[in-house]
């Protein structure tokens, strides 16, 4: 039988994955891609919870999350279109080059 305690535990492995890749990770896109899959981590820990709890708090949450980082994608991957466009390169280690 799967409890709420097996999809905390999926969730918080989702969320350690995606700050690791985020730390360590030189590419933007690979970072972006982390940053999601930790964001998704959340929803995931929300949606189980909301249903062991039996309230709709945490499945408005989820809409809210799922809004603002269809908006952050959206944006941060025409930014780094933006940077391909000027540099040549997606490496953070280059993002320091923005300066006038």
């Amino acid at each position: 039988m799967i409890t709420v305690h097996h999809y905390l535990v999926l969730s918080a492995i989702l969320f350690s994955l995606g700050t690791f890749g985020v730390l360590t990770r030189k590419n933007a896109i690979v970072i972006f891609m982390c940053i999601e899959l930790m964001l998704n981590a959340v929803n995931l820990s929300f949606i189980s919870l909301s249903h062991y709890l039996g309230n709709m708090d945490g499945q408005i949450f989820v809409l809210f999350i799922m809004a603002v980082a269809a908006a952050e994608a959206a944006v941060g991957l025409a930014l780094m279109i933006a940077f391909f466009r000027n540099r040549e390169s997606i490496s953070v280690d280059d993002f320091n080059l923005l300066k006038w």
